[in-house]
């Protein structure tokens, strides 16, 4: 088992900066992939973020170029780095992770089976 807890969510206005945090624990070795999701008030969960166990990383086009994650392995923690943050930011944002992801699939909600509890994010203008 995997248990995943995210935190640093918060109110932000748009163009700053928030960082994410994701505490893994449990199996936390045998997690290829590891992403984060988020999922704003009536819409579906879209992937926003993967890095899997090379260090290679996925972007949702949306936040390419002003979000950035990375993991640090010493401290169990998954981190997204969140830079000019716009108001469609807004969501609850999840952890995800899991032992493997199809290729192609990295930002696939179904791919994943292990999930937090989710951060709330809110951007205003």
């Amino acid at each position: 088992q995997v248990q995943l807890v995210e935190s640093g969510g918060g109110s932000a206005q748009a163009g700053r900066s928030l960082r994410l945090s994701c505490a893994v624990s449990g199996y936390v070795n045998n997690m290829i992939a590891m992403a984060w999701f988020r999922q704003a008030p009536g819409k579906e969960r879209e992937g926003v973020a993967a890095i899997v166990d090379d260090g290679a990383t996925t972007y949702a086009d949306s936040v390419k170029g002003r979000c950035t994650i990375y993991k640090d392995n010493a401290k169990n923690t998954l981190y997204l780095q969140m830079n000019s943050l716009k108001p469609e930011d807004t969501a609850m944002y999840y952890c995800a992770a899991d032992d493997w992801v199809r290729p192609g699939r990295i930002l696939r909600v179904d791919e994943y089976g292990y999930w937090g509890q989710g951060t709330q994010v809110t951007v205003s203008s």
